[in-house]
């Protein structure tokens, strides 16, 4: 008898198992690989200006709006991991060495967008975001070594950057809500391909 339901136990949960799985299967989603350091960057396309996004028209809000990621975030914030362990390097602005600016200028520049060099003309560019709307792929802004923006880094949610900091000579991921970091925090762009 203990032995039926256990059978019938077991087979109403393969019959659950089977709907719920199905279910997902059907939505045609494919899902993407996560990004693996060391891994080739895909060649670029052809650079695009970084732009503010058109303003909304009286017939509706544009497609750019304040919570919606740069084009594909996904692949964006993936090419940024994929360069974690970079040397840094003053001035540099390709796979053998970055600076912060570079770094982000680079990452970008492999989606088809053209950023600025330098970190006040990246401040520039785009659109204001506030920090409670930031979304992975977004430019987050830093006083360090001046007054003002004098550091770039690319959100990846949460609390979470990657940067090429000068420090520890290498492109890291790191908490923004540090100490170090949340009192230097001195704004977001968003910056539409």
């Amino acid at each position: 008898m203990q032995t039926d339901f256990y059978h019938g136990l077991l087979s109403l949960l393969v019959v659950i198992a089977a709907v719920v799985m199905g279910g997902c299967g059907s939505s045609g989603a494919v899902p993407r690989p996560l990004p693996v350091p060391g891994r080739a960057v895909p060649p670029p396309a052809a650079p695009r200006t970084a732009q503010a996004p058109p303003a909304p028209s009286p017939a509706g809000p544009a497609s750019a709006t304040p919570g919606q990621p740069p084009s594909d975030f996904y692949a964006l914030t993936g090419t940024a991991l994929s360069l974690r362990g970079t040397p840094y390097r003053n001035g540099g602005s390709d796979p053998s060495g970055f600076d912060c600016s570079g770094f982000t200028q680079y990452v970008f520049s492999q989606h088809g967008i053209a950023l600025p060099r330098e970190v006040k003309e990246q401040y520039s560019s785009g659109q204001a975001v506030k920090p409670e709307e930031v979304v992975p792929g977004d430019l987050l802004f830093f006083t360090t070594v001046a007054p003002g923006a004098s550091h770039v880094g690319i959100s990846l949610g949460g609390d979470e950057f990657v940067h090429a900091p000068s420090s520890t000579g290498v492109v890291r991921v790191e908490h923004v809500n540090t100490e170090y970091w949340s009192r230097r925090f001195v704004g977001a762009r968003r910056i539409q391909g």
